[in-house]
């Protein structure tokens, strides 16, 4: 077996009417033999302190390791008036999250406003910081990851995750590898030797331990030249991902594999057929 539990990020589209939900959800998900399930909160955290109660007992029971997909309007760089409606945002998806059992909480980290990333950052990690000093007075241990982006406009290239994990513990990247491809708009960021290097800097960023914890989404891609249009089955695209999935491998890498195709759990079980076989 891999070191990687594999999932989907929201419910997989198989999941029936009854139970339905995030519970239905991971039912699903471990009937298929996936072990890892994102919870997909990306409008908005509408959930009970009950509900998140049922979903961390159905998770237990059933193995599945979870994490929160949080709320898509979250900006580090968002204006004065803007932070603290992203803040909240942000922190709800924590504490529900934990909540229900959940040990990382995955958001999108904003946008540059044609401002440079070193620029954003000096704005971005003081605001994280203070969001990660709450939840640990709070006693909430989640990873809050922000996710590698698909455009060149969004703050969230690896190296903007990689400081932003390195300058505040507790924060970890979400590895997009469909976005890391589109986001250069050229094509690049689909070879062995490319990624090669991103898990060497990862690792030399973050420590080897932290390879053994990855966080990653996969889906095939559709991209222009100014960065991600729409995710792909994975076989519909044309980034490399056996050879990735052999990359990670090779590297001792292990953690979770999330799929976001629009055949969510066909192809998390595809990639997982693929990793246990090399």
């Amino acid at each position: 077996m891999s070191s990687f539990r594999f999932g989907t990020v929201g419910s997989p589209i198989s999941t029936p009417k009854k139970p339905g939900g995030s519970v239905g959800a991971i039912q699903t998900l471990a009937n298929l033999q996936l072990f890892a399930f994102e919870l997909g909160w990306v409008q908005s955290v509408r959930v009970s302190e009950e509900t998140c109660g049922l979903i961390q007992a159905e998770a237990q029971k059933s193995k599945v390791s979870l994490s929160v997909h949080a709320p898509y309007f979250i900006n580090l760089n968002g204006s004065e008036e803007e932070w603290p409606k992203s803040r909240k945002r942000l922190m709800d998806a924590a504490y529900y999250g934990h909540l229900a059992g959940a040990t990382d909480i995955i958001f999108h980290p904003g946008s540059y406003f044609e401002q440079s990333p070193a620029d954003v950052l000096k704005i971005a990690i003081p605001r994280l910081a203070e969001c990660v000093a709450e939840l640990r007075a709070q006693k909430n241990p989640v990873h809050l990851r922000p996710e590698t982006m698909g455009k060149s406009a969004m703050l969230g290239s690896f190296e903007d995750t990689l400081e932003m994990s390195q300058a505040i513990p507790g924060v970890l990247p979400c590895l997009d590898f469909a976005h890391l491809h589109a986001r250069p708009g050229d094509g690049s960021m689909n070879s062995i030797d490319e990624w090669e290097k991103l898990i060497i800097k990862y690792k030399e960023t973050l420590g080897k331990e932290s390879l053994h914890a990855l966080h990653i989404h996969l889906s095939g891609i559709e991209y222009s030249s100014k960065g991600e249009r729409n995710h792909l089955p994975l076989r519909e695209s044309d980034l490399n991902i056996k050879e990735l999935l052999q990359v990670l491998k090779q590297n001792d890498c292990g953690g979770r594999i999330l799929c976001e195709s629009p055949i969510m759990e066909d192809d998390a079980l595809y990639m997982q057929s693929f990793m246990n076989s090399i």
